[in-house]
């Protein structure tokens, strides 16, 4: 168990205003960042997979714990991903903790728009906006996003592709290297179709969101990118477009 958690899923004075409702959602996502970080090894051993259905919940206290599910029904509060334990050692470490931090992000999202469900349209528009600007449990935990600014500290200033294209040359398919592994891009997921890198692909990466997409999904070809100096995705010139 984290530090001092307390009961699952107990309000006394449920969030009614946006702030607060954020105030809750990051208290929950530290706890959860916490046994997924600091307390990995805790966190490990206690989702063993001879136990029954094991939850991870992140508590407004910002204590963390592993433990079956509520047993009431309908539940207070939505409920985390149901029996984490049982992949813990049919995957790879890294990959089986990026799965709980995938799901840990879904129920964050759904507990903290739970409580939204009475704000109106612009209040709820305010909460994602704030919640948004904090890096997802996955990012943090998986470093995402850290991996996406070194790889784009790699590029020239252009922005147009990833250290890997597969281009045409005289018929045949061959490798074009810009000085990096594919091992260091495994992480890097398409802003569009969510597939994960693959150096055989050409990948061209957003100046102003930072968020990297298959050529194909954005419909830009390796020669296109080359007459590109700035590259905006779709979302980022549609939202300029609307200013």
């Amino acid at each position: 168990m984290g530090d001092a958690a307390s009961g699952r899923g107990h309000v006394v004075y449920p969030p009614r205003s946006a702030e607060d409702i954020f105030k809750d959602y990051r208290a929950r996502r530290s706890a959860i960042l916490r046994a997924l970080t600091h307390d990995v090894e805790d966190f490990y051993a206690q989702c063993d997979p001879e136990k029954d259905n094991l939850c991870l919940y992140g508590y407004a206290n910002e204590a963390w714990e592993v433990a079956l599910p509520a047993e009431e029904v309908p539940t207070e509060l939505p409920e985390p991903a149901l029996g984490i334990n049982f992949a813990r050692d049919g995957m790879n470490r890294r990959d089986w903790l990026a799965l709980v931090a995938v799901h840990s992000d879904s129920w964050l999202l759904s507990v903290a728009f739970y409580y939204a469900a009475r704000l109106n349209r612009n209040d709820r528009k305010r909460l994602f906006g704030m919640i948004n600007e904090l890096q997802t449990v996955f990012e943090v935990v998986s470093g995402a996003r850290q991996q996406q600014s070194k790889e784009r500290s790699s590029m020239d200033n252009g922005g147009r592709a990833k250290p890997s294209v597969k281009v045409e040359s005289n018929g045949k398919a061959t490798e074009e290297a810009y000085g990096e592994d594919d091992s260091d891009h495994g992480e890097t997921l398409c802003g569009t179709c969510g597939g994960i890198y693959s150096a055989d692909e050409f990948w061209i990466g957003c100046d102003i969101c930072e968020r990297w997409y298959h050529g194909k999904c954005v419909k830009i070809t390796p020669a296109k990118a080359e007459g590109i100096k700035h590259y905006k995705c779709p979302s980022c010139s549609s939202k300029r477009a609307r200013q």
